[in-house]
């Protein structure tokens, strides 16, 4: 994108005009990525600022090899997962067999908004939530999350088939309560 170009470039030459433009431009993209990472918003708010920060520091080593958009989107990710490093529990590791039980299970996903299942996605433990958000989501490998992680591929599996398990668990509560409540109603 030409716009992309001259916004690299004003950022790369430190005009605080350009950089104020890249970021209303990007911002609220990249805060819906951080805040699938976040327990809070305030922790979303401070992931989404040290990552603005780490853009701006680094755009000068940003080589067009993706679109600028995928670019920072990384690093949002990246930012994210040290922000939450600190905090992760992992599970003990679960049945591979019951792993892929799960992968055969339809989850009712289309009755719902994306704020609801960005709420239901929150309650998972920050591991789980982690792992479940750069497999499910961004589209990484096991194998990938491990190197970014510091975690085995086999944990990363496990994290992922013990996050589904929990969606799971929480979708079919939900659903029980709109029903009961539209049975209420009518």
């Amino acid at each position: 994108m030409l716009e992309d170009e001259l916004l690299i470039k004003g950022c790369r030459n430190g005009d605080k005009r350009i950089q104020r433009k890249l970021y209303e431009q990007y911002s609220g993209v990249l805060m819906a990525v951080s805040y699938r990472y976040a327990k809070t918003e305030e922790d979303a708010r401070d992931i989404l600022q040290e990552a603005f920060v780490k853009i701006f520091k680094n755009i000068g080593t940003f080589r067009n090899e993706s679109s600028l958009k995928h670019w920072m989107r990384r690093i949002v990710v990246n930012t994210a997962i040290n922000f939450q490093r600190s905090k992760l529990y992992l599970y003990p590791m679960m049945d591979v067999n019951d792993m892929y039980d799960l992968k055969e299970e339809a989850m009712a996903l289309h009755d719902y908004s994306f704020q609801e299942l960005l709420k239901l996605l929150q309650k998972l433990p920050d591991g789980c939530r982690v792992i479940f958000n750069l497999y499910a989501i961004e589209g990484y490998k096991h194998k990938e999350i491990a190197e970014m992680t510091g975690i085995t591929e086999g944990t990363s599996k496990s994290q992922f088939a013990r996050a589904r398990k929990l969606m799971k668990a929480m979708i079919e509560e939900s659903q029980i309560e709109r029903y009961s409540y539209a049975k209420e109603r009518g």
